[in-house]
């Protein structure tokens, strides 16, 4: 595993830091029970970039900052001290930030199983709406980025996911990381880093100001539920492909 990427085990996805119950203990009401570390040091959460205010936060009392989840089919950009979690199992996200300008986001995407979306060779850059579907993901997030400042050739990219574990269905995850690497190569981005593949999912959370990613392996009771999910949205993306209702750009 590349140094630039930390391992971490224990859960990360905090509740809200329960508030303090009024009127201490019971021996001495005139003594409040005490915060945790964790809770004393708790900023306000920072204001988010125009266009990413829907984004729920929460307080991870583990990394001590305020972070967004993403989903399937979404992306987050931020220039604040706050971190940005998901899980994968066959999807991919791209980390992706400018080291001078202290700006980063992440996206989480799946191409759609559907194979009539491969008319051809799922890897020639001008196929049908699968190959489509990982380009846009790309692209929304790449071009937030450039838009807010960030430079092209300043871009530190590092790629996670696309684990095969979805057993009963086709290699989704080796499909996913298929089409990245070839997004990558025509693009002329450098991977910074990587972890991909495999049969576990993943849990990453990354800080898109210091480009730090912190990554767990998930136990195979998660690995059930993931699949679930994940298969889930591979219905919604035929749905959607079907009747037209994604915009895609040219």
């Amino acid at each position: 595993m590349p140094s630039s990427v930390r391992p971490f085990t224990g859960a990360s996805d905090s509740e809200a830091v329960p508030l303090a119950v009024p009127g201490g203990s019971p021996s001495r009401p005139d003594i409040l029970p005490a915060r945790p570390p964790s809770e004393e040091a708790r900023p306000e959460p920072p204001p988010p970039l125009t266009g990413f205010e829907h984004f729920q936060r929460f307080w991870d009392r583990e990394n001590g900052c305020w972070t967004v989840k993403i989903l399937p089919g979404e992306y987050y950009v931020s220039r604040n001290e706050e971190a940005i979690s998901t899980v994968l199992g066959s999807c991919i996200s791209a980390c992706v930030r400018d080291p001078s300008c202290g700006l980063g986001g992440m996206n989480h995407f799946m191409l759609p199983e559907d194979a009539t979306l491969w008319p051809n060779d799922c890897l020639e850059p001008a196929v049908g709406l699968a190959t489509r579907y990982g380009s846009y993901a790309m692209e929304s997030l790449i071009n937030d980025l450039l838009k807010l400042g960030a430079a092209r050739e300043r871009l530190e990219i590092k790629l996670f996911g696309g684990g095969r574990i979805l057993a009963a269905m086709t290699d989704v995850g080796g499909r996913n990381i298929a089409f990245i690497r070839n997004y990558m190569n025509l693009e002329g981005y450098r991977i910074a880093a990587e972890d991909l593949g495999g049969t576990q999912p993943r849990k990453v959370v990354y800080f898109p100001t210091s480009g730090r990613a912190r990554l767990r392996k998930l136990r195979p009771v998660e690995n059930r539920i993931i699949s679930h999910h994940e298969q889930l949205y591979l219905a919604s993306l035929g749905k959607q492909a079907a009747s037209g209702d994604v915009e895609l750009f040219e």
